[in-house]
């Protein structure tokens, strides 16, 4: 149940100092043990997402797939971006796993909402990431493709260009939305937490 920090500070002017003092810890430690259960779920799907999308490697035929980056000329490209790409995934992953395992009961509200904010910056950092990640091997692509039709005059290359900004732009917008499926409620519900620790701060 949503706690109403407003409620509780009408009443709060009306009551003992003892009571005062508990109402505030317990509405702390309601929105600690929420603010950590967000995160270690985004820890969680973070961690399901990475399997599943290297799940892939063993369902479909991935022999034919380098063998079509064999002709576009992109099989060294595509090995040494894995070197590259896999040890930035499992960053953010460790990244997901300390935040969760940072916030403890002894934190301050100061301290939970440093936090907060944080685990919020690594999650869009790593949702960009993937954005740009997915922008640049489009483009690669594109320009590899190209260059196996040195028949197309400029009006085709063009075409193909446009065609090819087009398809970014919706994949990327798909991408975006279910980034935003996975990560933005959580995302939402901790950023409502920031706000109901940032106002029982300032009853402090």
């Amino acid at each position: 149940m949503d706690l109403d920090l407003d409620k509780y500070k009408k009443a709060w002017g009306n009551q003992p100092e003892e009571t005062n003092r508990v109402s505030k810890v317990d509405i702390y430690k309601m929105a600690h043990s929420k603010s950590s259960s967000i995160v270690k779920w985004i820890f969680i799907i973070g961690l399901l997402e990475f399997v599943f999308l290297n799940s892939f490697y063993f369902i479909f035929d991935m022999e034919a797939a380098y063998q079509e980056y064999k002709q576009l000329g992109l099989y060294s490209f595509m090995i040494y971006s894995q070197f590259v790409v896999y040890p930035i995934l499992l960053y953010f992953l460790v990244k997901f796993y300390l935040n969760y395992k940072s916030i403890t009961v002894v934190d301050s509200t100061k301290t939970l909402m440093t936090k907060i904010i944080k685990t919020r910056k690594t999650v869009k950092h790593y949702v960009l990431f993937n954005l740009l990640y997915v922008f640049i091997f489009g483009i690669i692509v594109t320009i590899a493709a190209l260059k196996t039709h040195p028949e197309f005059n400029s009006q085709q290359v063009l075409i193909s260009i446009i065609v090819t900004v087009i398809t970014l732009i919706i994949m990327l917008i798909i991408i975006w939305c279910f980034y935003q499926l996975l990560y933005g409620i959580l995302l939402r519900k901790l950023n409502k937490n920031y706000k109901e620790l940032a106002k029982l701060e300032e009853l402090n």
